[in-house]
């Protein structure tokens, strides 16, 4: 069965429903991929911690890690887990809140504009063949909907504050990835080579 769209749910997502997101400015066409990584805590993969953080569920005191961040309200649209399973948390309709402060091409704001995909990973370590594949394929998905223009990572749109998803992303491989879908002509930043 061929994935679908409902009203910016991307049909082969698991849908885990996060309340930290908010309306895209009148008008504003969706035209940025932001790339992320995440781990929670720092270096652990697997578990709901990061489900849990974006949810406003995380147990601060679960770890000594997470009271380093009590109180953050955050969310992405996607996350790609290290298996490449793609969990869903915010309609890509709407504004998640993941870039913060933020600019691209000199546009502010990023997340007006932007839909955020995190990867389970570590910023500076290396990512599953799994994952590249399910953020070509979420790419080719978006890319259908969404007039999307460019590819970023979180360290391009926030350089200085960012440093994510890191050296260990393979910005050429996501390149020829999406060429081989026909995606060739986005926008990459200039470092990402």
């Amino acid at each position: 069965m061929t994935p679908r769209w409902y009203a910016g749910w991307w049909s082969a997502a698991r849908r885990c429903r996060s309340p930290n997101f908010g309306q895209r400015p009148a008008g504003m066409p969706v035209s940025l991929l932001v790339v992320h990584s995440i781990s929670l805590p720092p270096g652990e993969y697997g578990g709901d911690a990061i489900e849990r953080l974006f949810t406003n569920r995380l147990d601060w005191a679960a770890h000594p890690y997470f009271e380093t961040i009590r109180g953050v309200e955050v969310s992405a649209h996607f996350l790609i887990r290290r298996d490449g399973e793609l969990v869903q948390f915010v309609s890509c309709d709407d504004r998640a809140w993941h870039a913060g402060r933020s600019r691209w091409r000199g546009r502010p704001d990023c997340n007006d504009f932007s839909i955020g995909v995190e990867l389970e990973g570590l910023e500076g370590q290396l990512f599953e063949a799994a994952q590249y594949a399910a953020l070509a394929s979420i790419a080719r998905g978006i890319a259908r909907r969404y007039p999307i223009e460019a590819v970023a990572g979180h360290e391009h749109v926030a350089p200085g504050r960012k440093a994510d998803p890191g050296a260990g992303f393979e910005w050429s491989r996501l390149r020829e990835l999406l060429s081989g879908i026909g995606l060739a002509d986005w926008d990459f930043p200039d470092s990402a080579t």
